[in-house]
């Protein structure tokens, strides 16, 4: 984690809102992702936000990330630019880990970074598309991760 940051993920009220859209902003709309506009952007999450699908860290200088995730699905996982690299996304992960014995994601199959990284974590590659389901119409691959069955 970021150095000084608040132990432990929270969970997202409304008027977090705001701040996560502007991490979600910092990823999606410098990457050249058109994707939504922004009030879609800003209803869905306010919707996410209130079904209690978002949760997030901070640090000294507030939100440092969020992972939106329903049961095993994990919908988003964003890090502030200035927290990357500093253990907040390995720790939303983590965090969910111990809430759901299997975590599923799609990616890009262009993003290698992410990629990367949720293999770090403990993800397997289960299967690719060429990007019939995301809003983006780009190839995209599903990852999986399940907790190991204890002997």
């Amino acid at each position: 984690m970021t150095q000084g940051a608040h132990m432990g993920p929270h969970m997202a009220r409304l008027w977090h809102v705001p701040v996560l859209l502007s991490i979600l902003w910092l990823h999606t709309r410098t990457a050249g992702e058109t994707g939504r506009g922004w009030l879609s952007d800003a209803q869905l999450m306010a919707k996410v936000v209130l079904r209690k699908w978002v949760r997030f860290v901070r640090d000294e200088t507030g939100i440092a990330g969020f992972i939106m995730r329903d049961g095993a699905r994990v919908h988003a996982l964003y890090v502030h630019p200035r927290a990357q690299g500093h253990g907040v996304g390995r720790g939303l992960l983590n965090d969910a880990k111990t809430l759901s014995p299997r975590l599923e994601l799609w990616t890009l199959q262009s993003n290698h970074l992410a990629r990367a990284f949720y293999l770090a974590q403990g993800f397997s590659e289960v299967a690719h598309t060429a990007g019939e389901g995301n809003d983006e119409g780009l190839p995209d691959v599903c990852l999986v991760w399940q907790k190991e069955p204890q002997p």
